[in-house]
């Protein structure tokens, strides 16, 4: 028997019955910033060696596997201790990813203000300059003669001559540095010809003069030196992690601490029982749960959908719905008042689904009539059939009836 008009397909599909249905995850993670927690998974492609070689500077930790979900309806499920937890691959503490390499290299971003650049970090902390080079003194390597002398100006026999109001440094005597006329106080230094102020790593506060900055905060503890904090009696560090909190039994990423069963979160954080971490907030629920807040305020949209503000909404890419219809869900334009599903067609005038030439419209979407057993030849298929049919009599008449 063949149907025509809004209820197409209705009787054929009234003996349909419903499958368990699998849903498959993408295994695919790229680089992101989940809160405080850089991902660096690196591709299954290498050699032995290769393995070896990155594997040195190498650590795992684990975060919450709400992360890595990539369909709005897909389970969340980790490979870590808990399916809570997913593991991960990252660069022990002294090491960053270099992106070009794909490997763990020593850090010296701590030691140089660029990082090493025109040098060679030799181990954390540890930069080396290459020839012609020098570090002046804020770390950073810099040219000598005959190339340049920072504020100053080479001569042919290679030596630097300082401009008016700075000084050759004493150690090197390869740069200048500013001439103050005093003294500079505690944790200062002259940074212009007769101007003081505060060393890097400390800031200036009204009553106490320069003091150490400590990023985060120490929580439980005193900033003594820049990102070196004493804690107060009875609070500790954890291993790597330079915050003072109380001994605990709780994950507690992206907090701290405050006694051994309560974890304080830092703002735009909140606490999440399953993972005993803080996991970041985005407003509305990153768009009434089509994505995944990845940092505070910050959405990653599931698959089909786009950021637009603070929401994740749907795309509609290959049709376009018209001015009678909206994008409802990925790739499913919605006619009328009762949002009628309409795939791969668009909406008329009069808010039904309006197909090209050749197609009809069947339960939620326009295809020709000799592909439909290829939509009816699975169990995924036939389940989603069934449960499209509720919604279509629903949009159509069903909801002009008190049920």
């Amino acid at each position: 028997m063949h149907c025509s008009g809004p209820l197409a397909g209705l009787t054929a599909l009234l003996t349909l019955v419903a499958f368990p249905v699998q849903i498959k995850t993408d295994s695919t993670v790229s680089t992101e910033l989940y809160g405080d927690i850089e991902n660096t998974e690196y591709g299954d492609f290498e050699s032995l060696s290769q393995t070896r070689e990155r594997q040195q500077h190498l650590c795992h930790r684990e975060v919450p596997s709400v992360f890595f979900q990539t369909e709005r309806d897909s389970p969340v499920r980790g490979n870590g201790s808990t399916i809570y937890f997913h593991r991960i691959e990252v660069c022990c503490a002294g090491y960053r990813r270099d992106p070009y390499a794909n490997e763990c290299v020593p850090d010296c971003s701590a030691s140089s203000p660029d990082n090493c650049r025109n040098g060679f970090c030799r181990s954390p902390g540890v930069c080396e300059c290459f020839a012609e080079f020098v570090r002046n003194e804020h770390g950073a390597c810099i040219h000598t003669c005959p190339i340049a002398c920072q504020h100053g100006r080479c001569y042919l026999n290679g030596t630097c001559v300082c401009h008016q109001n700075f000084v050759l440094d004493q150690e090197t005597r390869q740069f200048c540095r500013p001439k103050c006329s005093q003294s500079c106080g505690t944790h200062e230094e002259c940074v212009a010809p007769g101007q003081c102020d505060c060393s890097p790593g400390y800031r200036r506060t009204p009553d106490l003069g320069c003091q150490p900055v400590c990023a985060p905060d120490c929580g439980f503890g005193k900033c003594v030196a820049p990102n070196q904090c004493e804690c107060f009696a009875g609070f500790i560090k954890r291993p790597n992690w330079n915050v003072c909190e109380a001994e605990c039994y709780l994950n507690c990423e992206n907090g701290l601490c405050e006694s051994r069963y309560k974890c304080h979160c830092r703002e735009g954080y909140r606490y999440d029982v399953n993972t005993t971490s803080c996991l970041p907030e985005c407003s509305d629920n990153c768009g009434q749960g089509n994505g995944v807040c990845i940092a505070p305020g910050v959405c990653r949209c599931f698959r089909g959908y786009e950021v637009h503000g603070a929401e994740c909404r749907p795309k509609c890419e290959s049709r376009f719905c018209g001015k009678y219809g909206r994008c409802v869900a990925p790739e499913i334009c919605g006619c009328g008042e009762g949002q009628q599903h309409c795939r791969n067609g668009s909406c008329d005038d009069i808010e039904h689904c309006s197909c090209p030439s050749g197609e009809t419209h069947f339960i939620d979407r326009c295809l020709k009539a000799d592909r439909l057993s290829q939509h009816l030849n699975t169990s995924e298929k036939r389940k989603h059939f069934n449960r499209q049919l509720a919604y279509e009599f629903n949009a159509l008449i069903g909801r002009l009836f008190n049920f």
